[in-house]
């Protein structure tokens, strides 16, 4: 039997004058990821924005990518969002929240088993311990496939929508960690956003190495302006806001996130024209309005509602300063976004948010509740041009430090180390 030229030669085709041709490398096996998730846009919150950002940021570096997460109308679709397959499960409304659904148990683990089987993923990254992320951490276990888990649970976030009284909130709070700590204990590798969080999963006894790996952001969509004084009058405009000292809160208008203290503390600030602009939603916004008339300060407060996202930079860009008073922060990407985007910012001092605001340097952290602190905070600000512009271009030194490149990067690498751990390694890319 003749030999074919690789047989002969064991090198592949010759060119001319029989000079032999290199065979060309192989290309690198792409990298598949699952991520599963009980909360993705249009749901408004962190955790889905973050996931929504993982997922599109690892397909536009050429990684295969798809979301098993709940419908946002309640039958089940698959659809493609840019270079993002996303598997939408049967939902339900859910009583926590009311634009919040959840997925259908029923019927979702048969989805989830037959999903991996069919893609095998190198590695499967759930962002929560709920009903999506049980099911998929239970299948890929049972698959051989490699889990990552990223925390973004805090029990206190949900004790508002949940409606639990104070007196058992402490119980339950235990209760909701024991459980976390028993789910994801069957991950190979957990990451949180920040340091802090990570010794926070710690402290409730989860005795797992656990990374800190920044959320990220895109510090070049997110940025300074270029001539602040020139920029921030034609900004308001556009918002309709009147040109005057500017303190703003970008978030979901809930419980959790006090901006009562905000809104308290802006007839006390030095500049008795200052106005403090909200952009987002919640159940609180009547309460809030109601709250803002009686403390006579109505006219600056100003409801933007839900911002689209190509106009969200310039919510930052109308504000001289960024305020937050939420005490259940584990990182907070709005704090980042103001940072990015050249901000000094006045937070409460209450889990990471100390890791992102310094007093003195980029803003000041005051004692949760203590609204007279925050006046004199933002009031120092306000007042000193040139303190605020010192601190906000700390703040932007700090911020880029959280490039969402380098998390897509790191991210990158935890898969194809799991992955390689359970030896379903891949070659680097």
């Amino acid at each position: 039997m003749a030999a074919s030229p690789l047989d002969a030669s064991g090198s592949g085709d010759r060119g001319p004058g029989g000079s032999r041709v290199p065979e060309a490398a192989p290309e690198p096996e792409r990298l598949r990821v699952l991520i599963g998730t009980d909360t993705y846009p249009p749901d408004v919150n962190g955790a889905a924005f973050f996931t929504a950002r993982l997922a599109r940021g690892l397909a536009e570096r050429g990684a295969e990518v798809h979301v098993l997460c709940q419908s946002p109308h309640g039958p089940p679709q698959v659809a493609r969002d840019g270079g993002v397959v996303e598997h939408r499960l049967r939902s339900v409304p859910s009583l926590a929240h009311e634009t919040l659904r959840l997925a259908l148990p029923p019927g979702a683990a048969g989805h989830a088993r037959r999903l991996l089987a069919r893609l095998r993923p190198h590695a499967v990254h759930v962002q929560n311990h709920f009903i999506v992320g049980r099911l998929l951490i239970s299948a890929a276990r049972r698959n051989g496939i490699p889990v990552v888990a990223t925390n973004h649970f805090m029990p206190e976030n949900l004790f508002h929508h949940l409606r639990v009284p104070a007196s058992l909130r402490p119980g339950i709070g235990r209760a909701a960690w024991r459980d976390f700590v028993r789910v994801l204990a069957a991950a190979d590798h957990i990451t949180t956003p920040t340091r802090i969080a990570a010794q926070l999963l710690l402290d409730q006894g989860f005795d797992r190495p656990v990374e800190a790996v920044s959320c990220g952001i895109d510090v070049r969509r997110f940025r300074p302006p270029a001539d602040p004084a020139a920029e921030r009058p034609r900004v308001r405009a556009r918002f309709g806001l009147p040109d005057r000292p500017t303190i703003a809160f970008v978030g979901r208008l809930d419980e959790e996130k006090r901006v009562e203290e905000l809104i308290g503390a802006l007839p006390r600030l030095g500049p008795g024209d200052a106005q403090l602009v909200l952009a987002g939603a919640g159940a609180r916004r009547p309460l809030l309005e109601r709250l803002a008339a009686g403390c006579g300060v109505a006219d600056r407060v100003h409801f933007l509602g839900l911002v689209p996202g190509g106009d969200l930079p310039l919510v930052y860009r109308a504000a001289d300063a960024f305020a937050i008073a939420g005490t259940a922060e584990l990182q907070s990407i709005a704090t980042l976004e103001a940072m990015a985007s050249g901000l000094p910012v006045v937070a409460a001092d209450a889990m990471a948010l100390p890791h992102l605001v310094h007093t003195g340097r980029n803003g000041y952290l005051y004692p949760p509740g203590d609204v007279g602190a925050l006046a004199k905070y933002l009031t120092e600000i306000l007042v000193s041009p040139g303190e605020r512009a010192r601190m906000g271009e700390a703040s932007r030194a700090i911020a880029v430090r959280h490039d969402e490149r380098a998390s897509l990067a790191r991210f990158e690498r935890i898969y194809r180390d799991v992955a390689r751990v359970r030896g379903r390694g891949l070659a680097d890319g």
